[in-house]
């Protein structure tokens, strides 16, 4: 099996790397990244040419490692500097209200890492020159070579700095999951707990994954298998912005990268604001107007209304890794491959089971996330809960048990197939090279050209991560009772184990493969089994199993890039650390404004242009469907009894391609990922979906053509240019959202015409 899959495939052989390490073992005192001469920014290295003299492939993990991303580190640059915490802290505080705000608007938008990195690369830049330090170029603001203008000004705004100010930031800028339970309490159970229990309790879920990550870096960070497809990216652009400034090439990467930067921030406003015609062009529902199948098939342009096939998508947005996509340009084709294949399958089972009214499916929308009566109307969860917020069973009797649409109870065995088929996966293609990673970190060896680099700096001890995590517990531990969240200690403590179980499990696939399992519904499962009945409890159980992990995994991911950056590791450590606190109490301060000011709007199924309170709803759905309802609609014999036990199913899903593979190794049965071949399943099961055929024929042309055929070009440019595309994007969404959409408390709709019309800008029949 290959370490890595296809596009960072490592053969059976030992690698590059392990033949380096062969050969110095010897002579420990030699670095292995000094087998690398040369840099990623110059136009040609011996590393990057075959026996013939031609330009290979990017293939290997090791390729990734130093043809990809660069080797160079001024361990003298500083990234404690004034200009990283004034910028760190007030683009978290930045980071965080927006994106509180986006957590409760019509349309899910977030405040993505590329944006923050070039926002905070301009500000740098501008603070480089008007800050007086040591390194100031203006005469009148250069200052004595001491301590204090060393902090304030040592010089050119820094890689390290740059690093750190981003990490700092994109922590702070997701919305911690405790606001979902808060928002949920406030809207619909009446409750609001005290600022101090909120505080402690956003504080303790949001760090205590923190604890858990820092603890199994050895094999989920520092190995050079461990790539992070969807880091490549935001580590190219930090390369092309701060390094070999004088070498011609790296000077037309940066005037490459800023071309297409305002190419795509121009034409963005078109598909998103002038004409959303193009975020859908469907030839099929320009033929027949009038057919609700054509619209189940071959719309997508508008949320909730089709599948997308076939369609042509115009707008980044959807198309590049900031939409519904992975990723086109970065993620590895094998990754990409299973996708489609699983979307397709995805599309028949839809149209198959809604066709058959399998579970009912056409009493319901085609495709919805809501709970229903029979009769198709929206179904009361308060109306099956006693006094004290748990099921009824009298109540129910009268209501009866809610319905979802059939293409959300596939998207729901989706999910869960994805997790068992992650946890054999992992085991059969990836066991070995966990164990290898483990022994040689216990070896002290430097398995890792990027991680050789870093040993000038002092690691962070493990005690400080055990400490992070027992602080973190006896605060959740305090919360929990304090909350009155119903959740037992014994509940606290199994949430927590899970996590940690599956971390190792998820954590592997999404650094290899790009895609990350989501875990949320077997943790929403468990916890129903344990605790039934309260919905409450279920929510908290979700809180401390799921986004423990989530939280782990954002700072595995961090820590990882901070190896690629060479940014230190007790740097990393201070600012993910004050990013999630800084983040956690601007989220709460900004989640009770809004849902004080606006709860009418928040609870209305429709909400309006400029506030929603959809991510409040569904996240209370899933509560009810678990916590209250789980052991009567998912058990033995229920309505949904195959839901979970899709989670058994899905253990034997990657058995038959492991064997097919040692039967047949030609066969590259080896190449599928069967976790997301699984999940995708459920794919298509809400949104906008008109960037499927569009993505998929781009991931083809990057990964497969430019990677094979134009491998230098592909070296010098895809993922800057994927960098390019989608920051540009994402900060033209963001002027969007305050200018015409909304984010300023006033909307300003664009007049229809042929590319704006009324209904579905694909012009495909109305459903919904």
């Amino acid at each position: 099996m290959a370490t890595v899959q296809d596009s960072t495939a490592v053969e059976t052989k030992p690698s590059y790397s392990d033949e380096k390490l062969d050969e110095k073992k010897s002579d420990k005192s030699v670095d292995v990244a000094d087998s690398f001469k040369g840099d990623v920014y110059e136009d040609v290295r011996d590393i990057d040419l075959d026996e013939t003299g031609r330009e290979r492939p990017i293939e290997t993990d090791l390729d990734i490692a130093t043809r990809l991303i660069s080797l160079e580190d001024d361990p003298t640059l500083g990234a404690f500097t004034f200009r990283m915490w004034f910028l760190g802290i007030g683009l978290s505080c930045f980071g965080s209200v927006l994106g509180q705000i986006f957590y409760f608007r019509p349309q899910t938008v977030f405040v993505s890492q590329l944006f923050i990195q070039i926002i905070a690369y301009i500000l740098g830049r501008v603070l480089e020159e008007i800050i007086p330090g040591t390194g100031n170029v203006h005469p009148k603001l250069k200052m004595k070579d001491n301590w204090f203008w060393r902090f304030m000004n040592p010089g050119p705004f820094n890689i390290k700095e740059h690093v750190a100010i981003t990490i700092f930031a994109s922590t702070a800028a997701d919305s911690a999951l405790a606001i979902s339970i808060f928002a949920a309490d406030d809207l619909y159970y009446g409750i609001q707990p005290s600022a101090a229990v909120g505080i402690f309790t956003l504080i303790g879920s949001q760090l205590m994954g923190y604890g858990i990550g820092g603890l199994m870096r050895s094999f989920l960070v520092y190995p050079t298998y461990i790539v992070f497809p969807n880091l490549l990216p935001t580590v190219q652009l930090f390369d092309a912005l701060h390094r070999g400034k004088k070498i011609i090439l790296q000077k037309k990467r940066v005037k490459f990268f800023w071309l297409v930067f305002i190419g795509i921030f121009v034409w963005e406003w078109f598909p998103e604001y002038i004409a959303p015609t193009l975020v859908g062009i469907s030839v099929f529902c320009l033929a027949n107007r009038n057919s609700p199948w054509f619209t189940r098939i071959f719309g997508g342009a508008a949320g909730n209304e089709g599948l997308g096939a076939f369609a042509l998508c115009l707008d980044w947005n959807y198309v590049g890794s900031g939409g519904g996509s992975m990723g086109a340009l970065f993620t590895p084709l094998s990754t990409q491959l299973s996708l489609y294949c699983g979307t397709a399958i995805c599309m028949i089972a839809f149209c198959a089971c809604f066709a058959m009214n399998v579970w009912e499916g056409q009493r319901f929308p085609f495709l919805s996330q809501a709970l229903f009566y029979l009769n198709g109307t929206r179904f009361n969860q308060l109306s099956i809960l006693d006094e004290n917020l748990r099921l009824d069973p009298a109540k129910l009797a009268v209501q009866g048990l809610p319905w979802f649409a059939s293409s959300q109870v596939l998207a729901k065995i989706g999910h869960n197939l994805a997790i068992g088929a992650t946890i054999t996966h992992v085991l059969i293609w990836y066991g070995k090279d966990i164990v290898s990673a483990i022994r040689k970190h216990r070896a002290g060896q430097s398995y890792d050209p990027h991680l050789s680099k870093m040993k000038v700096y002092p690691e962070v001890p493990f005690w400080w991560y055990i400490a992070m995590f027992v602080s973190s517990f006896a605060m959740a531990m305090s919360t929990i009772y304090a909350a009155k969240s119903g959740l037992p200690w014994w509940g606290l403590i199994v949430a927590i184990i899970l996590a940690t179980i599956f971390l190792p499990f998820v954590i592997t696939v999404y650094a290899i493969t790009g895609f990350s399992p989501n875990v949320m519904s077997l943790i929403q499962m468990l916890g129903s089994t344990m605790i039934p009945g309260n919905p409450q409890a279920n929510m908290y159980f979700t809180l401390y199993g799921f986004n423990t992990l989530d939280q782990a995994r954002g700072l595995i991911r961090d820590l990882k890039m901070g190896q690629y950056t060479k940014l230190p590791p007790r740097v990393t450590f201070t600012v993910q650390s004050l990013g999630a606190v800084v983040g956690g109490l601007l989220n709460y301060i900004i989640m009770k404004v809004i849902v004080s000011t606006h709860r009418v709007i928040l609870l209305d199924v429709q909400g309006n242009h400029v506030w929603s309170g959809q991510q409040v709803q569904a996240f209370n759905s899933n509560a009810i469907s678990w916590g209250a309802l789980g052991n009567i609609l998912y058990a033995p014999g229920g309505r949904y009894w195959i839901v979970p036990f899709a989670i058994l199913i899905g253990l034997a899903v990657p058995i038959p391609f492991w064997l097919i593979h040692r039967r047949w190794p030609k066969a590259n049965a080896d190449k599928a990922v069967t976790p997301v071949l699984c999940w995708t399943l459920g794919y298509l099961s809400v949104g906008i979906n008109s960037s499927v055929f569009t993505t998929f024929s781009l991931a083809v042309f990057s990964q497969y053509y430019l990677r094979k055929h134009r491998p230098r070009w592909f070296r010098k440019y895809n993922f800057l240019l994927s960098a390019a595309l989608d920051g540009g994007t994402q900060v033209m969404v963001f002027v969007f959202t305050f200018a015409v959409g909304g984010g300023s408390g006033k909307v300003t709709d664009m007049p229809n015409w042929a590319l704006n019309p009324k209904g579905n800008p694909d012009y495909c029949m109305r459903l919904t």
